[in-house]
């Protein structure tokens, strides 16, 4: 693969050892050329007391799941209570107030201690945020795509890095830039946030919501390229579910197809079924994989040995994952931090 062998990522280094000297390529491994391992539900306070400390975790994948809040035009942050919040995230604004303030906070300021940390550390290799929408959007009552946009750019500024940065103003849709392999190189991409949106388990099963949140931001990813403002769009939706072949050519309509190079699945489900994960690093698509301990064979959920996370993150990258996800919390940041060629 080009001339990389291995990248580690530390939460104190990087170190990358190259095929061939001299080769630039080899010294900058894209973004989409690497796999990375993620820690799913990080906002809850069972994993990490603040969710500064899951930022500090080296993890290269944290997953937030958030309740839209019609009645107060508040997005919750919780794994089960749409009415309230219940998770890490603290009233801390700035990065004296980090690890000590009150908790059980909204997703600005879950956004507010990412700015704060943010200060600490310019320089942290990207990290995604998986947000799984639990109930989807509510445009309608003003909590739609345009208003996740705006927290998100009044919250993080130009540490987010969005859609446009991967069109460059080169490229008309996302799949013509990453088929292209338009993304930076992962050293390029340092002090960035990523945001991946999924549909969430509340909206998939009520069954008189037939607009997920996958094809609603689709659609506002699509409709914002053709009034000249994709400038404005924060995150990347996610195809979300393993499948063979091109998952999106049966779920959307050809005009938003092009708007998906975020896919999401049950890692168990690729390795068992055989399914040909070479399509999605063939065409530098990110591919999270979740549930990466359920891989036979199995591995602890919680609290697997150091080699066992290694061997796991070196099958999935074979296996084409971008990032491999656990309820992993428990390791160090030598671990979580690990990074190492994508196949």
């Amino acid at each position: 693969m080009r001339g990389v062998r291995r990248v580690v990522a530390t939460a104190g280094a990087a170190a990358v050892l190259a095929l061939g000297a001299g080769n630039a390529e080899a010294q900058a491994p894209r973004f989409s050329d690497v796999t990375a391992i993620g820690t799913h539900n990080a906002y809850e306070k069972g994993k990490y007391t603040y969710f500064a400390q899951a930022l500090d975790s080296g993890a290269s994948l944290l997953e937030l799941d958030v309740y839209v809040d019609s009645l107060t035009h508040r997005w919750r942050v919780s794994h089960s209570n749409p009415l309230g919040n219940n998770n890490n995230c603290e009233a801390a604004k700035s990065p004296d107030e980090l690890y000590g303030k009150s908790r059980n906070q909204d997703l600005g300021s879950c956004l507010d201690n990412i700015a704060a940390w943010n200060r600490l550390h310019p320089d942290h290799p990207p990290i995604i945020f998986k947000v799984e929408m639990k109930v989807g959007f509510n445009d309608r009552a003003g909590m739609g795509p345009d208003e996740f946009d705006t927290l998100v750019s009044r919250k993080l500024g130009d540490s987010v890095f969005r859609p446009a940065d991967l069109l460059g103003g080169s490229h008309a849709t996302l799949d013509a830039a990453a088929r292209a392999n338009a993304w930076p190189s992962r050293d390029a991409m340092r002090g960035k946030f990523l945001f991946e949106l999924i549909p969430g388990t509340v909206e998939q099963s009520n069954p008189f919501d037939h607009y997920w949140t996958d094809e609603e931001y689709g659609d506002h990813l699509r409709n914002l390229s053709a009034a000249g403002q994709i400038s404005r769009a924060q995150a990347f939706p996610a195809v979300l579910g393993a499948e063979n072949g091109d998952p999106r050519t049966g779920r959307y309509d050809a005009s938003i197809r092009p708007w998906f190079v975020f896919f999401d699945g049950n890692a168990a489900t690729y390795v068992s079924r055989g399914y040909d994960t070479s399509f999605y690093s063939a065409n530098h698509y990110i591919l999270i994989t979740t549930g990466a301990d359920g891989v036979s064979p199995a591995i602890s959920s919680t609290n697997p040995t150091d080699a066992e996370v290694a061997a796991r993150l070196a099958l999935l990258a074979e296996n084409h994952a971008s990032v491999i996800t656990s309820d992993w919390a428990a390791k160090p940041a030598s671990v979580l931090g690990s990074v190492t060629t994508r196949g």
